[in-house]
């Protein structure tokens, strides 16, 4: 992911204008990275070391959704249906 999709991905769901590391910001970049990886993976079906960091990618946004869903419910629901996600 160049610097310019990333900035695009922060605009879109930061909470303030210099907001970076919000739990938001931070599902959504890791979203986006899944999207390319799992692509990837579509026509390099053997590039196993590209799938292990797939498997920890997916594992960090579901621990950063785990705790949004444990803090308030409300975010974690407008979080996935504007990602996308099924949960």
């Amino acid at each position: 992911m160049d610097q310019a999709a990333k900035a695009e991905v922060q605009e879109q769901f930061q909470q303030h204008d210099r907001d970076t590391g919000s739990v938001e910001v931070q599902v959504a970049l890791l979203s986006t990275r899944i999207k390319e990886l799992t692509a990837h993976l579509q026509t390099h079906k053997k590039d196993h070391s590209s799938r292990r960091g797939l498997i920890i990618l997916v594992s960090k946004r579901r621990r950063l959704l785990d705790y949004v869903a444990r803090k308030d419910k409300g975010r974690y629901q407008k979080l996935i249906e504007r990602l996308g996600l099924r949960r």
